[in-house]
């Protein structure tokens, strides 16, 4: 390593430990610096000991079922009543485009299935969607939702729903690609493949394997035309350049269902409906300051989230909650489920404390960037001082050293 590469490689060091160091100060700031851990007990338990109890906070979730016992169970499922399934969509908040689609959806897939009982003629019908619209605006709601509508109407056998994106199908190198995603495919069969942000596998380097998985995917719709469903989601735009980069991706899917952002009145509507569930109730202060609340925080519904945004609203609203409480004492169950308008101002506050460390935070990211940068484009000008190695000294030729000595 010379000058230069030690020189760049100190600076980076120095800048990677103060951006470290910078972050945990504004997270401890925020929530407080986290409490030591005790140390736990080790070594073999004696005879007749109480085993310990396993750490709940550290138990991994359950691990999954086997295959062959989830798909009995799957199948084993009867199909739910389709105006069941129209009811708990019609009762949703907002989404009124998409309720309108899929309800014309449900009629079709009704009256097609009608006229193949009665031996009629029917069109070639494809029930593979592709669903647009910005984040939690209810895309993966609507996709597990269709699932079981679709099995509702013996479309499918199974009806459940397999939830992927690019990192579910792609692997890092030639050949593993295809492997990965038809195993994915397997698992779906019967059911709905939702992949998220499809248009991420529109993959733009000579070396990206998206489009194997596109392939792929092509080759299995096509095979399993009878059971499997194939639902893509992502941003508008970004789903409209996915679909028409390819022409197997025009041909089979032509149901576009766009998802239009909440309005604040139905996102109130949606915290209603939270606190509802949880057994909670608003003052009258407090309804009128939490509607104001998600009213500025909505500036942007990308960076908010819609209903995303509106459920992290909600948890930092029984936060604030608790912390209250924790303080008084004699506390009744009216206590327990009233949040106030001082629970509001603390949510909020909260909320901004952790809106000014992400912008220190891209600030400090930027600021770093800019050093190195700097410190880069200097490092090319330190000259790099390599001592000339001289040449071992080669006597002339002389006439002398030339001539033959005499006899």
């Amino acid at each position: 390593m010379d000058n230069r590469d030690e020189i760049i490689q100190t600076q980076m060091d120095l800048i990677s430990t103060l951006v470290n160091n910078n972050l945990k100060n504004l997270a401890d700031d925020i929530w407080g610096a986290p409490k030591p851990k005790s140390p736990a007990p080790s070594g073999p338990e004696k005879p007749g000991q109480t085993p310990r109890k396993p750490d709940i906070t550290r138990t991994p979730a359950a691990e999954p079922k086997a295959a062959d016992t989830q798909q009995a169970e799957e199948e084993e499922t009867p199909p739910e009543d389709i105006e069941d399934l129209k009811k708990e969509l019609n009762e949703l908040i907002g989404l009124r485009g998409v309720k309108r689609e899929v309800n014309n959806l449900i009629n079709t897939v009704t009256i097609y299935k009608l006229r193949r009982e009665h031996g009629l003629k029917t069109v070639d019908m494809s029930l593979h969607m592709v669903f647009s619209g910005n984040p939690g605006t209810g895309k993966t709601m609507i996709a597990r939702l269709m699932s079981r509508i679709y099995k509702s109407l013996g479309m499918l056998k199974k009806g459940h729903l397999v939830e992927v994106d690019r990192s579910g199908l792609v692997a890092g190198y030639v050949g593993q690609t295809a492997t990965k995603t038809s195993a994915v495919i397997e698992k779906a069969l019967g059911g709905v493949l939702f992949i998220d942000e499809a248009y991420a596998l529109n993959g733009k380097t000579e070396n990206d394997f998206g489009q194997e998985a596109i392939d792929t995917l092509l080759k299995a719709m096509e095979d399993h035309r009878e059971d499997l469903v194939v639902i893509v989601a992502g941003y508008d735009g970004l789903m409209d350049q996915f679909i028409h980069s390819n022409p197997g991706l025009e041909s089979r899917f032509n149901r576009f269902l766009h998802f239009d952002d909440y309005t604040p009145e139905e996102m109130m509507g949606i915290l209603d409906l939270q606190l509802k569930k949880g057994q909670y109730v608003l003052t009258e202060q407090a309804r009128k300051d939490v509607a104001d609340y998600i009213a500025a925080a909505n500036t942007s519904s990308i960076s908010f989230g819609n209903g995303r945004g509106v459920r992290n609203i909600f948890e930092r609203l029984l936060v604030a909650q608790a912390n209250r409480l924790a303080q008084a004492t004699d506390i009744t169950k009216d206590d327990l489920m009233t949040i106030t308008e001082a629970d509001v101002a603390a949510a909020r506050a909260t909320d901004e404390k952790i809106l000014a460390a992400e912008k220190a935070q891209q600030e400090l990211i930027k600021s770093a960037e800019d050093t190195l940068a700097e410190l880069q484009r200097l490092a090319k000008d330190v000259p790099v001082n390599v001592p000339e190695t001289p040449n071992p000294e080669v006597p002339e030729d002389t006439e002398e050293n030339d001539a033959q000595p005499e006899e």
